[in-house]
């Protein structure tokens, strides 16, 4: 019942996924008299799935903390619920963000080792595509979150993009060692000497994220999320200059018509439909925040997303990795602390 244009388009969403991985199984959680309809009109859908009433809804417009005082029957916990009960390998919502992040780690409880969770997503580039993170969930963060931050953003890469070895960049003000404040030199200290499957590539710049220097990129979320609603931002100043270009006279819209093979092919690689789904990294289960403006196609591809990890065992490569950065992080903490 999450986004601006639901339930109409997370069932659309759901049925797209279906018809590209037929295997799916879903839960839905909603309002029946709202959802059966639409069911209706999807047989293929209709019988790959269940759904369960409640007429209670997370607003957008909610607090975390009421959320989770006042949701207890709303359509996003009981969702979050069945990840809970092993009824669903996951949850994907296109509701409130700070909700979904506070039931979820309510819920699903942090993974050992891990101290906050982060948001994390792709990131068109140059070379491809790239993972970054956090992207809102933690506005300070320390060194120990910073590296957990880069194990988690690893793992989620050899995941989805299929990296053996990604590298990990440290987003600062300069590539010099000097630079940046003490978290994320003391962050980069430890990733330089730890025992992990990742390439520490070392401090990275803002420019850096589109280059694809690395492919994991890693910051705090308070920079993280600048970051992200600038590079947002440009994309659609840039589309409105495009457009203002080729509509200024006749000989530029006849430009347009040559050109718009090449456009089309510019239009879907930056598509934000492509990159649609924040996974919030460091819980017990997988839990995919969908943008909320998103239509039918940006959902399904966050459904996809989410069922990519669950089967790619995202999880359990993540306790793996944390167990074995584990010790070493012990031994740096009580270093610290003595």
């Amino acid at each position: 019942m999450g986004g601006d244009h639901a339930p109409r388009m997370v069932v659309a969403g759901a049925a797209l996924a279906l018809r590209d991985r037929p295997g799916l199984r879903f839960l839905l959680f909603g309002d029946e008299a709202q959802i059966a309809p639409l069911l209706r009109q999807r047989e293929a859908l209709r019988g790959a799935c269940e759904l369960r009433h409640t007429d209670e809804v997370v607003k957008s417009t909610a607090k975390p903390s009421q959320a989770l005082r006042r949701g207890r029957s709303s359509s996003m916990r009981l969702a979050i619920n069945a990840v809970a009960a092993g009824e669903a390998g996951g949850v994907v919502s296109a509701g409130n963000t700070g909700a979904l992040m506070a039931m979820s780690k309510f819920v699903l409880k942090t993974m050992p080792g891990i101290d906050r969770p982060a948001i994390s997503s792709f990131m068109p580039t140059t070379q491809g595509e790239s993972v970054m993170l956090d992207l809102g969930a933690n506005i300070v963060c320390d060194e120990y979150n910073l590296v957990q931050f880069a194990i988690m953003g690893a793992a989620f890469a050899r995941t989805a993009l299929g990296k053996e070895q990604p590298s990990v960049g440290l987003l600062n003000v300069g590539e010099e060692e000097l630079k940046g404040n003490e978290a994320v030199k003391a962050a980069a200290a430890i990733l330089r000497q730890a025992d992990l499957p990742l390439a520490f590539r070392g401090f990275i710049e803002g420019d850096d994220i589109a280059k694809g220097t690395a492919d994991v990129v890693v910051t705090d979320g308070f920079t993280g999320n600048v970051a992200l609603k600038a590079m947002e931002g440009t994309s659609k100043l840039y589309s409105s200059f495009l457009r203002d270009a080729f509509t200024a006279s006749p000989l530029a819209r006849l430009g347009y018509l040559l050109a718009r093979p090449a456009m089309a092919a510019l239009r879907k690689r930056v598509d934000p439909r492509r990159y649609n789904g924040g996974v919030l990294l460091g819980l017990n289960g997988i839990s995919v925040k969908s943008h909320g403006g998103t239509d039918a196609i940006g959902f399904a591809n966050a459904v996809e997303l989410a069922a990519e990890l669950i089967a790619d065992g995202l999880i359990g490569n993540i306790t793996a990795d944390m167990a074995r950065y584990g010790h070493a992080d012990d031994g740096q903490r009580q270093a610290v602390v003595s």
